[in-house]
């Protein structure tokens, strides 16, 4: 079994227009879907993935309610765990964290460069208290970003910051932190921090990778890839490059997923 825990789909109506969009701000990143959960059925199927986490971004206020209902759409699908997400600015977020939960989703996307915050600001103390409360996962993107020059706002020392407010499951995605491989093994390995092992492929340095394996345990890894601007495929070839035994590659692959997901 393969449960990918990092994903993204668009609505049919704007996904064309939003992968070309994504595509251009990080350099150009080639994707391997044409960004409809269509097509990312397809190539789960190519790639062995039988469960794909999908989550959405709410980039402004005023999307937050299109971005969730899509959300709740999506998880729908025995295929899909779909997140929703909600923007520090928005007047109603708590609200929607409400309606999100009565909905039956279990987590919260958050991305601090494309929602202009740092991820350890006191602005966001009532929402992670609220998805606390509600009993959320939450997901941030961790590290830099290649579509947004530095600063960036959700480092390791950040994502400290916000664990003070969150008692619910926290997943930094792409090892921890894209880009911020030392500071990872230095600040957040062994702490209660899940990690996704998103776009590692081509862009974690393999001896980096392993002493995160090694230091904070396959028990708090993720497998994911970032579709659609990393395949799955890809990203099972860099684990399996790495010095893991069988029944702790079963715990990234899939076996944590389940019990964090409760599938």
């Amino acid at each position: 079994m393969l449960i990918d825990f990092h994903t993204h789909a668009f609505p049919v109506k704007i996904a064309a227009r939003a992968v070309g969009k994504l595509s251009y701000e990080v350099g150009g990143v080639v994707p391997q879907t044409d960004g409809t959960l269509a097509s990312l059925k397809e190539e789960m199927k190519k790639d062995g993935v039988d469960i794909s986490v999908v989550h959405s971004i709410a980039t402004n206020p005023k999307q937050q309610a299109n971005v969730n209902q899509f959300a709740i759409e999506m998880n729908r699908d025995p295929a899909v765990v779909a997140f929703g997400s909600v923007h520090p600015d928005a007047p109603d977020a708590l609200e929607m964290l409400e309606h999100l939960k009565q909905a039956g989703i279990q987590g919260i996307k958050l991305h601090p460069e494309y929602q202009g915050f740092y991820a350890d600001a006191e602005k966001m103390k009532p929402i992670y208290k609220k998805i606390s409360a509600l009993g959320f996962i939450t997901l941030f993107h961790a590290g830099m970003d290649y579509g947004f020059p530095p600063p960036y706002h959700g480092m390791p020392d950040h994502l400290l910051g916000a664990l003070r407010w969150l008692d619910t499951p926290v997943v930094a995605a792409h090892w921890g932190g894209m880009g911020c491989g030392e500071e990872v093994l230095q600040k957040l390995c062994g702490l209660d921090i899940w990690m996704d092992i998103s776009y590692g492929y081509g862009a974690m340095p393999k001896p980096i990778a392993q002493r995160i394996v090694d230091t904070h345990t396959p028990d708090r890894l993720l497998f994911a890839s970032d579709m659609p601007w990393h395949r799955p495929a890809w990203e099972l070839k860099f684990l399996e490059s790495l010095d893991i035994g069988g029944s702790d590659r079963e715990k990234i692959c899939f076996r944590n997923a389940q019990n964090l997901l409760s599938l």
